[in-house]
């Protein structure tokens, strides 16, 4: 039973961002409202401590400064100490009188204690005892007991803070209650958020997973956006295009070696079966048949090392540096000349240099001169490798009035024979060969393509088409037309350095 495979869990990304969310909302909110509860709370209770502090002061200067007695204080003496007391806060005011008894309760009545009947008995009128908390009924209050002197008595002034302690009791449960609000609504909007965000994720998965389980390379990414995210759907979606373009290159690739490679294959099976009665043949049939194994094994070995020859000008593994052509067109030209024992001119103007692979570039031209040796096997004249920088120079036509021919690609015309365009180096090899019929001008680059008069001539037909791959790579592209007087011109075109920073990796 095939395992299917595991789904990217998404919906966990989308639980962590939304407690994340969350939980750092939690986190501010509550340092925020802790912040402000305890600011808030010590600033209630100083304020309450400093009204107090300030009653018990103001009483302390009443009796010390007059000679005041229980009854000045008492709640019939209208106009008196009393009232200019409890203008300063609305305290709670107990009077005692000698001994600590009490000559007129408070409202509610405030407990006397050992230390208050002392305080009363005082003879120094001002001593303050101060009980922190008292409790009284439902609420609980803050007593100071001050001496009227002489042992007149004293007088207790209380102030409740049990509403200050409710109302910072009622202002910490609606900041615990604001707190869950607020972490409830960040976390509502984390995951509303978060749904938002990885809603494309979520596509960008599913797709990755029908490409995984179909092995379809074609499928289209959904990309919306101009985020991360869309960064990331954009890639993915350009990398299954260049996967999808391998694979069918790699097809293509397999399908035309195997077609090529069933006719010298059959052929050599052929030969190799007659091997068995080779002692039958006279002696010049021997020869022949040697020599044809010979000549099939040398087709072979050649058809091998041009595949290979594609595979790699289509691998990339060659790092891209600055390259003069001209360069490459001397280093190609002096190993041709031995090889082939023609003459051969290399003719460069204007700056040559581009951003490639030097081993790449240099196939394709050494491609270009052997096409012209073989199709010029008989010939006597000088094959020409002219090779055009930005600026003026050779190719501007003079050479070739007709100019008929194709061209494809990025700086390349239609075969006007005019000069090369700004910032593309133009590099074309010329010779006096049979020529290029019109109909196979746009074939002559295909793989495998051989034109009916080459048919008969040693080769494979991919030399061009690693041509047309090199150049491609490079941003390029390849040309070919006929040549006035007889003969072709064939070449290709790439972007020159100050123009093709941007050279392709593929």
């Amino acid at each position: 039973m095939p395992v299917r495979p595991r789904r990217p869990r998404i919906s966990a990304l989308r639980t962590t961002f939304t407690v994340s969310f969350a939980l750092v909302a939690a986190v501010v909110t509550v340092l925020v409202g802790f912040l402000s509860y305890s600011a808030a709370a010590r600033l209630v209770r100083v304020d309450q401590l400093t009204v107090f502090a300030g009653m018990v002061r103001e009483l302390r200067d009443q009796v010390q400064e007059q000679e005041l007695g229980p009854e000045d204080y008492a709640a019939a003496d209208r106009g008196g100490p009393r009232d200019e007391l409890l203008g300063t806060g609305r305290p709670v005011v107990q009077v005692l009188g000698p001994g600590g008894e009490i000559a007129d309760p408070g409202g509610p009545g405030l407990p006397v204690r050992s230390m208050d009947r002392r305080t009363a008995d005082a003879a120094a009128a001002g001593r303050v005892v101060q009980h922190d908390e008292v409790a009284r009924g439902d609420g609980r209050y803050r007593v100071a007991t001050v001496s009227l002197g002489d042992g007149r008595g004293a007088v207790q002034v209380a102030q409740e803070f049990s509403d200050t302690e409710d109302l910072l009791r009622e202002l910490q449960q609606r900041t615990v209650l604001l707190v869950a609000a607020v972490v409830l609504s960040a976390g509502l909007f984390g995951w509303w958020l978060a749904r938002r965000l990885t809603r494309r994720l979520v596509r960008l998965a599913g797709a990755a997973e029908d490409v995984a389980r179909t092995g379809r390379l074609d499928i289209q990414v959904p990309v919306t956006g101009r985020d991360e995210v869309a960064r990331v759907g954009r890639s993915f979606d350009r990398m299954l295009v260049r996967l999808a373009r391998s694979e069918e290159d790699q097809r293509r690739l397999v399908q035309d070696a195997g077609h090529e490679l069933r006719t010298p294959l059959t052929s050599l099976r052929t030969n190799i079966s007659l091997l068995r009665r080779i002692g039958e043949f006279p002696p010049a049939v021997r020869e022949d048949l040697v020599t044809d194994l010979a000549q099939e094994a040398r087709e072979l070995t050649d058809l091998v090392n041009e595949l290979v020859d594609l595979a790699a000008g289509q691998s990339g593994t060659e790092p891209v540096q600055r390259v003069a052509l001209a360069d490459i067109a001397e280093d190609v030209a002096t190993p041709a000349r031995r090889r082939t024992g023609r003459e051969i001119a290399v003719r460069a103007t204007g700056d040559t240099t581009v951003r490639g692979r030097a081993s790449a570039l240099q196939r394709a031209v050494s491609n270009l001169v052997e096409n012209a040796a073989k199709f010029d096997r008989g010939g006597a004249g000088t094959i020409e490798i002219v090779v055009t920088g930005p600026g003026p120079g050779p190719g501007d036509g003079t050479d070739d009035p007709e100019g008929t021919g194709t061209g494809t690609g990025t700086g390349v015309g239609t075969g006007t024979g005019t000069a090369t365009g700004t910032g593309v180096v133009r590099v074309e090899v010329r010779d006096r060969g049979p020529g290029i019929d019109g109909d196979d001008l746009v074939r002559v680059f295909d793989r495998f393509y051989r034109t009916p008069a080459a048919r008969s001539l040693p080769g494979s037909g991919l030399g061009l088409s690693i041509m047309r791959e090199v150049a491609e790579a490079h941003g390029g592209a390849p040309f070919a037309r006929r040549r006035a007087g007889g003969g072709a011109v064939i070449g290709f075109t790439v972007p020159a350095a100050e123009t093709g920073e941007g050279t392709r990796d593929r």
